[in-house]
């Protein structure tokens, strides 16, 4: 990986003919895609589809309000220990979105590896919200030193977890949500019953949930219910919140 360095994947969203009437940019939501625990290789092409898929829902949802959507192309697909490759990646992410397009709210939306990279990065001050989805914490609270979660104060923070996740421990993620909870109200925690690490048994409602949280969180237009009873439920029931069938179809506002 000598030499490589990480990049914006294309701007998907607002612009002329998209956005807002003047193609005004308001809002970035970064895409970080899955990858693993050590590996020099560029990020899978698997990976990277299954963000650049979410990114364009995003997209389409936002038009209208100015959301531009991009997905960081990392170094490497690999953590790599202390180097924490896609970590640096996604600091040096939110700041091009700033020197790009101005002071404009960020939200940080990760998969796997990338979930914690996003969670690491939400201390940048653009940054106003973060989604993890099967976020890959192998660190749990008693180790030395855990993941911080300071960086979460101010943020909104949502984590998505399947309760048969084999390749990254959901238990792991509630422990995390826990921590940050006691210092950030405005953070909750949904779960997959019966779903595997990649949540294609609600891949629909995954997508409805996380349309819900980046628009709700960049724009200020309000959560639907079960987000909202989510944040205002202390743990354990705000970190266990089920994501019924039918999420984003039956549900309203």
């Amino acid at each position: 990986m000598s030499g490589r360095t990480a990049r914006l994947g294309k701007r998907l969203g607002s612009g002329a003919g998209t956005g807002t009437a003047d193609g005004a940019v308001n809002a970035v939501a970064l895409l970080l895609p899955e990858g693993c625990e050590t590996s020099t290789a560029r990020t899978s092409p698997v990976a990277a589809l299954t963000a650049r898929s979410l990114a364009t829902t995003l997209a389409r949802a936002g038009r209208g309000h100015g959301l531009t959507t991009h997905v960081l192309h990392f170094r490497c697909r690999g953590w790599n220990g202390e180097a924490a490759h896609p970590a640096a990646d996604a600091e040096w992410a939110v700041a091009e979105v700033v020197r790009r397009y101005g002071d404009v709210p960020v939200c940080l939306v990760g998969t796997g590896t990338g979930a914690r990279a996003a969670l690491l990065a939400a201390g940048h001050p653009a940054v106003n919200s973060v989604l993890g989805i099967a976020p890959w914490l192998p660190t749990g609270p008693d180790a030395t030193p855990p993941d911080p979660v300071k960086q979460l104060v101010g943020r909104r923070v949502l984590l998505v977890h399947g309760t048969n996740d084999a390749r990254v421990s959901p238990d792991l993620s509630y422990r995390y949500a826990e921590r940050a909870k006691k210092i950030n109200r405005d953070t909750c925690r949904f779960e997959v019953h019966s779903d595997g690490h990649g949540l294609h048994q609600h891949r629909t409602e995954l997508r409805s949930l996380t349309t819900d949280f980046v628009l709700g969180s960049l724009f200020h237009r309000g959560y639907s219910r079960p987000v909202q009873d989510a944040m205002a439920a202390p743990p354990p029931l705000g970190l266990r919140m089920p994501l019924a069938a039918g999420f984003g179809v039956t549900l309203g506002k």
